[in-house]
């Protein structure tokens, strides 16, 4: 029998433990009716036990790729992979609503604390001529646990109950725990302390935005909590640039924005979760209270989106391989805003689901393309030893993005619609798709500015540096490959 490779073995358990960590992003939405049917509270109980996940995920993500590089990346994963199993756990086993938030919150934690440090230890472990095809197949993974978390949770909780959302959780890690401690590698970054003033700052002003996000809708966009949230929020995050311009071991290196790729990936990245996160939250919604499907043949009929980058993500993971990712993104983001506009054409309370099909197909396909090689671009921008960092500010970054998605494609819909109706739901539907068709489109052109030829692919041309694909750089731009300095 033929040896698993390490590199395999890095997959398998840094994927599987992402995939859990970014499905519950959006399983639990199909589950609230039957949450608040057997545990009771109001609809504001009911938002918190989706927030206290986006909440805790989005403010410590930069944590957890800072903690990785301090104390081991592969002792951090698997800290955070125990704690999300834990939580999990007590979330299936929740006596009442405040339970379920709190053990909502402690999976954020766990998931934060995974999250950054995964693709670090993938990178670490896979050769570098391979890199293109694995970051594909991890991104497609996590991308494609983001997508399909309404199928699965509906189907969970049509045929078993909304308690197994959170239990399938605790067999898969109890399985991936001892892997993770006998295959994976550890590592550490290149700085020996951790940044305390940073991370609390960032975490603190993160934690102010995204709270007044969500409960903009809800309090209404002028109360004082969300306003005074959105104030303390901007205020901490320029007190937290500040800091890191002066500090000597900064958790986020601001110098890495000065790369045009790095600041590209990272605009395009939370442009576009805004535009999907805020599409599939509504869209699918409108599949049962419109179109009267259940949660479950709502989530089917959903897969032309959603099961996409199961086809074309091992296809475009390839493809950054062979042409470089910076045009596989940009076709991907094109492709999500063009399926998201046609869908803002067509709907209407009573129209057809074949007619439905080509824009579900055509913004699956772009976001297969762009969750297969984005991952590849980010952590080609940067060194090695910065990898943890870079994947903790852009997954905090998408996690932002997706809150503000909802908020904001949400606020649009309320102003211009409402559920009293079909009709009076499809006019807030088409106006808040045009606004997620138009984030996306401007997320187009933040990848587009990212740099046709690096610097240090201009020195491989000049045969004064030596090609390392998808390796590191020093100062200089790199988007589809990299190098380093001869002597």
């Amino acid at each position: 029998m033929r040896k698993i490779s390490p590199a395999v073995w890095a997959f398998v358990v840094t994927s599987t433990a992402g995939f859990m960590a970014a499905l519950d992003n959006l399983v639990v939405t199909t589950a609230l009716p039957s949450i608040r049917a057997h545990l009771g509270g109001g609809i504001t109980d009911l938002e918190w036990t989706v927030n206290a996940y986006t909440l805790t995920f989005a403010v410590l993500l930069m944590l957890g790729a800072a903690l990785g590089d301090r104390f081991g990346r592969r002792r951090v994963f698997t800290v955070g992979l125990t704690l999300f199993t834990l939580s999990s756990l007590a979330a299936a086993l929740a006596p009442n609503i405040g339970a379920l938030v709190g053990a909502r919150a402690a999976q954020g934690v766990g998931a934060a604390l995974l999250t950054p440090v995964s693709l670090t230890l993938l990178t670490a472990a896979v050769p570098a001529a391979r890199r293109g095809l694995a970051f594909g197949a991890w991104g497609a993974v996590n991308g494609m646990a983001v997508a399909m978390g309404p199928l699965i949770g509906g189907t969970i909780v049509e045929h078993l109950s909304w308690q197994w959302i959170f239990a399938l959780n605790v067999p898969i890690g109890l399985a991936l725990l001892p892997l993770a401690r006998l295959r994976l590698t550890e590592s550490h970054g290149p700085n020996s302390r951790l940044d305390v003033v940073g991370t609390a700052l960032a975490s603190a002003g993160l934690f102010g935005i995204v709270y007044g996000l969500i409960r903009g809708n809800s309090d209404g966009w002028t109360s004082a909590p969300v306003l005074a949230g959105l104030a303390a929020g901007g205020a901490l995050l320029v007190s937290f640039v500040v800091w890191e311009s002066r500090t000597a071991t900064p958790l986020l290196p601001l110098r890495l924005f000065r790369n045009r790729t790095f600041s590209a990936v990272n605009g395009a990245s939370i442009l576009m979760s805004l535009g999907m996160f805020g599409s599939i939250f509504l869209l699918s919604q409108f599949l049962q209270n419109v179109q009267g499907y259940s949660p479950m043949t709502a989530g089917v009929r959903m897969l032309p989106w959603t099961g996409m980058p199961m086809i074309v993500a091992p296809l475009a993971g390839l493809l950054v391989d062979r042409i470089g990712g910076r045009v596989v993104v940009a076709l991907g983001l094109a492709l999500q805003a063009t399926g998201l506009a046609w869908f803002a054409l067509i709907v209407s309370p009573h129209v057809s689901y074949a007619a439905q099909v080509p824009p579900l197909v055509i913004s699956g396909t772009g976001m297969a393309l762009f969750f297969a090689p984005v991952a590849a671009v980010l952590m080609g921008s940067v060194r090695p030893q910065e990898q943890g960092v870079a994947s903790g500010a852009n997954n905090a970054l998408r996690e932002v993005g997706g809150a503000l998605g909802v908020a904001v494609l949400t606020s649009v819909f309320t102003a211009h619609g409402s559920y009293a109706s079909g009709q009076s739901y499809v006019n807030g539907l088409t106006p808040a798709l045009w606004v997620g068709s138009a984030a996306i489109g401007l997320a187009t052109l933040a990848m587009l500015t990212a740099p046709r030829r690096s610097r240090a692919r201009a020195l491989v041309a000049a045969g004064t540096a030596q090609p390392v694909a998808q390796g590191t750089v020093g100062d200089g731009e790199v988007v589809d490959g990299a190098a380093t300095p001869v002597g």
